[in-house]
């Protein structure tokens, strides 16, 4: 018989009896799929891996706690045919052809009657690669092809501009630390959806430059002492170009809640009835010190890190941070826009009982192509800092973790 390609279907299995046969690597990988499908499983195996055990403890699947039998796919409308015993297999893909249940076989799929494919998802599309034959399959090419169009769905690359999906209202998305590669998937496909941009001086810069050109692009940069736009402008910014129905994103730096005033922004945005989504950020406090080799904790050396902001210095009076309970916690301190007063704040921190000799490390530029580290001791900090002339932004780093690994080439 001339072989013909396969015959692509989706299948609503919610509620509907769904037979695995086999507890181990192969079932483990596919039930997550069924039971996000909602099907009725019942799993027959002897063992099971402790995943596979921890789906049927938190009553996911039923498991029954045997070999395969005759009469096991009783009323199924479909089956998973994965264990190690190639002849019990063929009895129940047998038992299948007579059910006409349709039938998976992991260890011979041109005995199968239904293949699985690569498939991943991206926004309420679900992408599936199978190939043409039993004999051509190539596991590594049809993810290989799943992987290249569900990465072109999420970041818009895929979707011809015309035909994108437009949300109008304003998305606060959060960049990263300054690499583009570390925004979020969905950040980069609103971005490719967005009409207007308003964008920070931190924010990833460089994904600025992939936008089409009918994306109106808006310098909302606050550089310190200089020229800035005040957040009331900003918000009302935001609400204008919203209520004329155009998708808005607010490109923050980091994280839009991690000293971003994401916050004052959703609360203007929801006083205007504009509606808003909140994509998180990779925070610059945890990523650009393990880009420059500095793990925030490291086993034996630190069980926490706290995350402060050094805008004001200690004895200023609008500082909110309490100093003195600071120098007293042995774990790692981290400290945004803090390079100015970087001296104040060390010499807070040995009043108070931080040790001089406590290793500090100022990370300038983090996770871009300008990165540099620059390493120091709270007795020297300051001097190095107008020596070496580091300049914002810059992540401190202030504990012994700052010599737990490699130090990171400038």
């Amino acid at each position: 018989m001339a072989e013909h390609p396969a015959y692509p279907v989706g299948l609503r299995l919610t509620g509907r009896r769904v037979v695995v046969l086999g507890g181990g690597q192969v079932a483990q990988r596919r039930l997550p799929a069924l039971i996000a499908a909602g099907a009725d499983i019942h799993l027959v195996s002897p063992e099971v891996t402790p995943s596979v055990e921890a789906m049927a403890d938190a009553g996911e699947i039923t498991w029954l706690k045997r070999p395969y039998a005759e009469g096991d796919l009783a009323d199924a409308w479909y089956a998973l045919i994965a264990t190690s015993d190639k002849e019990a297999n063929a009895r129940a893909s047998a038992e299948a052809e007579r059910n006409r249940v349709w039938c998976v076989r992991s260890d011979d799929a041109d005995q199968a009657t239904a293949w699985t494919p690569a498939t991943g998802h991206s926004e309420g599309v679900t992408v599936a690669v199978l190939t043409t034959d039993a004999k051509g399959r190539d596991p590594r090419h049809t993810a290989a092809i799943r992987d290249a169009v569900v990465e072109g769905l999420r970041d818009g690359t895929l979707v011809a501009p015309h035909h994108r999906t437009r949300t109008p209202g304003v998305a606060l998305v959060g960049g990263g630390p300054g690499d583009p590669d570390l925004i979020t998937v969905r950040g980069r496909r609103l971005l490719a959806e967005a009409d207007v941009v308003i964008a920070d001086r931190l924010g990833p810069r460089d994904l600025l430059a992939e936008l089409p050109p009918h994306v109106e692009v808006i310098d909302a940069a606050k550089i310190p002492y200089g020229r800035y736009m005040a957040q009331e402008a900003i918000n009302n910014a935001l609400i204008e170009h919203a209520k004329q129905g155009k998708s808005v994103v607010r490109l923050k730096g980091g994280d839009p809640y991690v000293f971003g005033r994401g916050m004052e922004e959703l609360h203007a945005l929801t006083e205007a009835g504009i509606p808003c989504t909140v994509v998180p950020g990779i925070s610059s406090s945890i990523s650009v010190p393990g880009a420059a080799g500095i793990p925030v904790t490291h086993r034996g050396v630190a069980h926490e890190f706290t995350v402060v902001s050094g805008h004001v210095a200690p004895d200023d009076e609008r500082s909110l941070v309490d100093w003195p309970s600071l120098a007293k916690l042995t774990g790692t301190l981290v400290i945004l826009m803090g390079v100015d007063k970087i001296g104040r704040i060390a010499e807070t921190l040995i009043e108070h009982g931080k040790s001089p000799g406590t290793p500090v490390a100022l990370v300038q530029e983090g996770t871009t192509a300008a990165q540099r580290r620059v390493d120091a001791t709270l007795a020297t900090v300051a001097e190095t800092v107008v020596a070496r002339e580091v300049r914002p932004p810059a992540v401190i780093v202030i504990g012994d973790v700052v010599n737990a690994g490699l130090p990171a080439p400038e």
